[in-house]
């Protein structure tokens, strides 16, 4: 029987990745995308389905990417890729960047995943969603992105538990990937500065392995590196001392960004 899988953001970066990563393993992959244009082109080059025009935010775009991809076969993955990375502090956030962060990070991923839950059959599927190292911590200049990707986080373990059997919700949450979104960001900025201070950037083939391994597995969140998801876990239990250790890793940063 023909398998089918969607791909939310999946014209570039981390989603594209994904994409020809199941191309490869034999599904049919339909890729949804802001960008309708450039989703349609990803998918003639990695040859995907179908690439449709999609805004996350729209509960009924997911649902049409639902029908489209059990019309090339049974569902058998789901992956909640599109996202957004509004950097800078809370303060300094704009109205709009916020509400942004909500609606594409958090309810986008909600939403795809209740269009998954409806769409898989009887044998069930993997949903993955892509969080990100910062939503298991605090991590300051990202406030905002943090809290959205830790509601993704708690989101895909609570869904996990209450899901029947043969459904598996994972999140990934890897550290800074080299991805336009990253190179968008402010790099006089702290969030930057932290990311960067972890050592070398993730690359999109790494991440998006990482992501394709998780379909068939019982592991609800995996951290891309595993290292690096204890330091922020750690960070988490003493949220108190983190100011200091912040300047320090940002001053890592800013040495690991001019040397790049």
């Amino acid at each position: 029987m023909q398998t089918s899988c969607v791909v939310t953001g999946g014209a570039r970066g981390i989603g594209r990745g994904i994409a020809e990563l199941m191309v490869a393993r034999g599904h049919h992959v339909v890729i949804g995308d802001v960008d309708g244009w450039a989703a349609a082109a990803t998918a003639a080059e990695v040859g995907a389905v179908a690439g449709l025009a999609q805004d996350v935010r729209d509960p009924d775009s997911h649902r049409l990417v639902a029908e489209e991809a059990v019309r090339h076969g049974r569902l058998v993955a789901w992956f909640n890729n599109a996202g957004v990375g509004d950097d800078g502090t809370l303060a300094a956030l704009t109205e709009e960047q916020v509400r942004r962060l909500v609606e594409v990070n958090l309810l986008g991923t909600t939403w795809g995943t209740r269009a998954a839950l409806a769409a898989f059959g009887p044998a069930g599927g993997d949903v993955v969603n892509v969080a990100s190292l910062s939503g298991l911590g605090p991590v300051p200049g990202y406030s905002m992105y943090a809290a959205t990707k830790a509601a993704v986080v708690s989101l895909s373990a609570s869904v996990n538990a209450e899901s029947p059997r043969g459904v598996r919700v994972h999140a990934l949450c890897p550290d800074g990937v080299d991805t336009a979104m990253l190179a968008a960001q402010d790099p006089d900025g702290l969030g930057s500065q932290l990311t960067w201070s972890g050592g070398s950037i993730l690359g999109v083939s790494e991440v998006a392995a990482a992501a394709v391994d998780l379909v068939g597995s019982r592991r609800v969140v995996r951290t891309v590196p595993a290292w690096r998801g204890g330091v922020v876990r750690g960070a988490a239990l003493a949220p108190g001392s983190l100011g200091p250790l912040a300047r320090l890793f940002a001053a890592q940063g800013r040495r690991a960004m001019k040397r790049r």
